[in-house]
């Protein structure tokens, strides 16, 4: 960009500002039709979306075009108004007596409940020729359109983010080197403001607080400050998961307050951040208070599990990919990142009529022999009712002789199980034994993904799963990302002219505690239980309880135990045994006494529920 070295600063400046106003083509468009009095154009138009998003250079760039037209220009700014009319007519009085003055009003969030006596009494006062442009975060009132008057001059223009090639160019302007352009874009999201803050190198505290306010503006109380917390690392925000983090604070208040955010989008899943206000919250509470990210980390893990072990099967997919979206940057290939869902795509049981077609794509002989064998393992992909492919995730608890002769690959896995670390008393394996589409049986793809998130729900939902196994045929493609995970080749087999290779975890640390220090650790665990970061040092992160190079230990931690207190309730002999611990320790809000007040039990029976709760609770978690 090239600007006349013969203009004064102003010029310069407006130039400058111009030149970076990218991606706005169609509202320049809107505001130089206005400028120009053309008999189709708008007199009001409303500028309106999230901070940061361009609303204030669009009105810069129409008060220096009405200049240059020679008109008389009305700023008014709503930051520095009271809630009364008439302070709002004293500062833009120029314009009811100028003929043709162009008056701009900035950050009318600030004076919204005008918004009525605005369009009804004081723009019907203005100049002959006037205009007018307002710029707010809140979308305008349906009343500009439904009056048949007003909707013949009136016009919204509803700011975007900026797509890919739009914010490439916005940092060419800024002379940003063209390597250094991907990583700032996928954190901005599309916003002009933060595009322009990250341009200038990594973001420091300073521009991050800066970003907090010009993105989000002023929070009403620290309760809707933790709200943010919750919103900008939780994949979708709703009511009862900020009442699993927040605790005690009102969720109901704060989550209508988030939902009337210009920034966030409200769908039928819960609430969505916008990318950039996501980006920025996350890594100022990381920069500002790096306990209080890992702590909402792993409430917010704690309660996606939660909700994955209840949800029904035809849901499970979708909360386990609300838990996945934690560990997006470890997940897997970058083309492999796309945490949305695929509606169009149905995930349903094997049919019968379906087996013909699955046998002509699968390409592997031993998929016949375990659809006769646990057809109630595969599922089956399609799109408008085409077949696009299908997966199986194999139980084997003790596998037969025909079985490890149909197929060479399990054959080879249950010799290694068997001399590695065999199967306990209640245990079995999953096996992802087949994941198989069109075009390539493995390359990433929503479909993948998709297959990706049923394989995580059975696996969390799935009682006495000892370890899960999956097979690849492309191993080279997923190698570091499996080992990222904590999962390494254990078996390699030529099957039907393909070489499979088998990934999972190594031998399970079942022994690594002795049992009293096993038996202190669960009671450590149950009170602090309402301290998640006193987890980090627990030495129950050393049992059985937490699969090897888990992600997220702490998290994998309160599961399990949460899982052994669920088996309580289910459990006849178990039922006071869940109510004592609960009381106590999970919902706690008094001494022991008062606890056995609201059990209504005599203090001594209530202490003897607790011993043997503890006794039965140990008893659950040395079986897991």
């Amino acid at each position: 960009m090239s600007i006349n070295v013969d203009l004064g600063l102003a010029g310069r400046l407006a130039a400058a500002r111009a030149g970076a106003l990218v991606g706005r083509d169609s509202e320049r468009s809107v505001l130089d039709r206005m400028l120009t009095g053309a008999a189709d154009a708008p007199l009001v138009a409303y500028v309106h979306g999230p901070g940061g998003i361009g609303k204030s250079s669009l009105l810069r760039y129409a008060a220096a075009q009405a200049e240059l037209a020679g008109r008389e220009v009305v700023r008014v700014d709503s930051r520095f108004l009271n809630t009364d009319p008439r302070r709002l007519e004293e500062t833009a009085a120029l314009a009811c007596v100028e003929p043709g003055a162009v008056l701009l009003f900035d950050n009318f969030e600030r004076s919204q409940q005008l918004e009525p006596w605005l369009r009804d009494t004081f723009l019907l006062r203005l100049g002959e020729g006037a205009i007018v442009v307002l710029a707010s975060r809140i979308a305008p009132d349906a009343e500009w359109t439904l009056d048949p008057g007003w909707a013949q001059v009136f016009t919204e223009l509803a700011l975007r983010p900026l797509d890919a090639v739009q914010s490439d160019s916005l940092l060419a302007t800024r002379n940003v080197a063209p390597d250094h352009r991907a990583a700032i874009v996928a954190f901005a999201g599309g916003s002009p403001l933060v595009l322009s803050l990250a341009a200038a190198g990594e973001p420091t505290g300073e521009v991050l607080t800066t970003l907090v306010e010009r993105l989000v503006g002023d929070l009403p109380s620290d309760a809707h400050r933790r709200a943010l917390d919750v919103l900008a690392q939780a994949h979708v925000t709703r009511e009862d998961l900020l009442r699993a983090v927040l605790g005690d604070e009102d969720a109901a208040t704060v989550f209508s307050w988030l939902r009337r955010q210009p920034y966030v989008e409200t769908t039928p899943r819960g609430l969505h951040p916008h990318v950039a206000v996501r980006s920025t919250l996350a890594a100022d509470l990381r920069w500002r208070d790096p306990e209080r990210y890992q702590e909402v980390r792993t409430r917010i893990s704690v309660a996606c599990l939660s909700a994955l072990r209840r949800a029904a099967e035809d849901d499970a997919p979708q909360r386990a990919a609300e838990w996945m979206f934690l560990f997006r940057d470890q997940a897997g290939p970058p083309d492999l990142d796309d945490w949305r869902a695929h509606p169009h795509v149905e995930d349903t049981p094997l049919d019968s009529a379906d087996i013909p077609h699955i046998l002509r794509m699968a390409g592997e002989s031993a998929v016949a022999h375990w659809i006769r064998r646990q057809p109630e393992g595969f599922r089956v992909y399609r799109s408008a009712g085409r077949l696009l492919g299908f997966m199986a995730v194999l139980r084997l608890e003790a596998p037969s002789p025909d079985d490890l002769a149909a197929d060479p690959v399990i054959a080879a896995l249950w010799k290694h199980v068997e001399a590695v670390a065999p199967l306990r008393q209640g245990e079995h394996l999953g096996v992802r034994r087949f994941a198989v589409q069109f075009g390539g049986h493995q390359r990433p793809s929503p479909l993948m993904d998709l297959i990706g998130r049923r394989i995580v729900a059975a696996e969390m939902r799935t009682p006495g799963r000892a370890v899960t196994f999956t097979v690849f045929h492309d191993a080279e493609r997923w190698r570091h990302h499996l080992a990222a995970a904590g999962l390494h080749e254990v078996v390699t087999v030529e099957a039907d002219g393909l070489r499979q290779h088998v990934f999972g975890r190594g031998p399970r640390s079942a022994d690594l505690l002795p049992r009293k220090a096993f038996e202190k650790g669960v009671l450590e665990a149950l009170r602090t239980w309402r301290a998640p970061r006193e987890f980090a040092t627990s030495v129950l992160l050393r049992s059985h309880l937490v699969p090897q190079g888990s992600a997220d230990p702490v998290a994998h931690l309160r599961d399990a135990i949460t899982s052994a207190l669920d088996a309580l309730r289910v459990d006849p002999a178990g039922v006071k045994a869940h109510d004592a611990l609960t009381a106590t320790y999970i919902s706690a809000s008094g001494t022991h006494e008062a606890t056995a007040r609201r059990l209504g039990v005599p203090y001594g029976t209530y202490r003897r529920h607790l011993a043997l709760a503890k006794e039965r609770l140990v008893a659950h978690l040395l079986a897991r």
